[in-house]
């Protein structure tokens, strides 16, 4: 008697004629690596931020100067952005598992020598070390969260991931004095690496590597897709490429200058006190984490419904952008008062991060699949370069130009960044089209040097 072979596994909601391409989809499993990595990105954020919330008992003890602190400060993003390039190329030879692990075990073992020692260049050492350790962090997240979940369910996963990030600040900002005011300062940095080796055994006993990218003989045309391959002077000149990392670069310029100067422009420029000017910064950032999943699930929806990706992601994420450059310009209307400021800068930060989640889709949607890990690292990459300059031209703008105009003249110009970003946005991006442009120069591409390995 001879054996029949199994059904195709069946779509939900479709005839039982038809197949499932991702089969490899386990929506529980999924998801509990989703919130895996929120939990990595939100102790990637919480490291980010514990030197500039311990600035003042680290200078007071250390007798550091403003401009060593602000030395220790910047040097963690020396490396940043050459790290995360690199990451994201690793991430295309290696398990993304493996990686996640090893970052988190690392960013452990940098926090020790800021805890026992007092010298400033073992502070910078050991800055620039977690900052090289931690450049390729988010990038690699969202390339292990995509190979658990199919094109048409990435948007809520990614945001939800991202989420991590504002999480992490909330969480710094309570937890970090309160340490300090038990234990020291010192004591945060062994709590920040007891988190590292907490999440790394973590992801040993829950997390593993997702297999959706991997499409089983049933569904061929899938595992062709995921596995072909385009040379990267095609990748990186691709207009919905480019106009991703525009969109995000922008999008970075707010929070750049969220994370450095609106606290001052809110005590210095519009005179509210430290723990008002604490209450706004809160309050942008936790109103800003359920609307970046309502946006993620908006667009989810659209495509749903058959709405083509260049307007449910790419025409959304543009558009957001464009609201929030222009309620940063709208602070330079004369005549407005303190309170209408504050709600154009809430609106303003609220509108920008829908990139952070549509982007990366938008990018897997036209990168195969044994590229993605780098293309999305470089996106991390450029839009960080945002987090260099944004801070610096501003602080020229409020040193000569006094009292609250030099503040608004610096939000303005982002507005002005995010305008452009996202009226560019709206006219380049176009997944549908740069997936079918690249799908045509894929089978025969000419080696570039930078193929991937054989999966491990």
């Amino acid at each position: 008697m001879t054996m029949q072979a199994p059904p195709n596994p069946i779509i939900p909601g479709t005839s039982r004629m038809t197949p499932n391409p991702h089969p490899a989809y386990e929506p529980r499993r999924a998801w509990l690596t989703a919130v895996l990595l929120f939990l990595f990105v939100l102790v990637n954020s919480m490291d980010k931020m514990v030197v500039g919330l311990l600035a003042a008992p680290m200078m007071n003890e250390l007798g550091l100067t403003p401009t060593q602190f602000g030395l220790v400060g910047s040097s963690f993003f020396w490396l940043f952005a050459i790290s995360g390039v690199l990451g994201g190329f690793l991430a295309n030879r290696t398990p993304a598992s493996r990686l996640l692990v090893c970052m988190a075990l690392a960013w452990s073992v940098c926090q020790i020598p800021l805890a026992l020692s007092s010298s400033l260049a073992v502070l910078i050492v050991s800055r620039v070390a977690l900052g090289f350790m931690e450049g390729p962090a988010l990038p690699v997240a969202v390339h292990a969260c995509y190979k658990w979940f199919p094109d048409s369910k990435r948007n809520l996963p990614v945001a939800v991931l991202t989420q991590g990030g504002g999480w992490g600040i909330i969480a710094a900002a309570f937890l970090i004095p309160a340490v300090s005011a038990h234990w020291g300062w010192r004591a945060n940095f062994y709590v920040l690496a007891g988190l590292g080796v907490a999440w790394a055994l973590l992801w040993l006993a829950l997390g593993r590597e997702g297999r959706v990218d991997e499409a089983p003989a049933a569904a061929p045309q899938v595992r062709a897709t995921a596995q072909a391959r385009v040379p990267y002077r095609l990748l990186l000149s691709d207009a919905t490429v480019l106009g991703c990392f525009l969109l995000r670069l922008a999008a970075y310029w707010g929070l750049a200058l969220c994370l450095t100067w609106i606290p001052a422009y809110l005590q210095r420029g519009l005179g509210f006190d430290h723990a008002v000017s604490g209450q706004l910064l809160a309050l942008i950032v936790g109103a800003n984490l359920p609307l970046t999943l309502a946006i993620a699930w908006f667009s989810e929806r659209l495509l749903a419904r058959g709405v083509a990706s260049r307007v449910a992601r790419g025409w959304v994420s543009a558009g957001m952008l464009v609201l929030a450059g222009t309620f940063f310009v709208l602070m330079l209307w004369p005549g407005t008062s303190p309170v209408v400021r504050v709600g154009m800068l809430v609106l303003g930060c609220l509108c920008a991060p829908a990139i952070y989640s549509l982007g990366p889709a938008m990018l897997a949607e036209v990168v195969p699949s044994s590229q993605r890990g780098a293309v999305l690292a470089i996106d991390a990459s450029v839009s960080s370069l945002a987090g260099v300059l944004a801070p610096l031209i501003t602080g020229l703008l409020v040193q000569n130009v006094a009292g609250a105009r030099g503040f608004e003249l610096g939000l303005a110009l982002c507005g002005v960044v995010m305008l452009a970003g996202g009226l560019v946005g709206l006219l380049v991006v176009n997944p549908g089209r740069s997936r079918r442009r690249l799908a045509a120069h894929a089978a025969a591409a000419p080696d570039d040097g930078l193929a991937p390995a054989a999966a491990s």
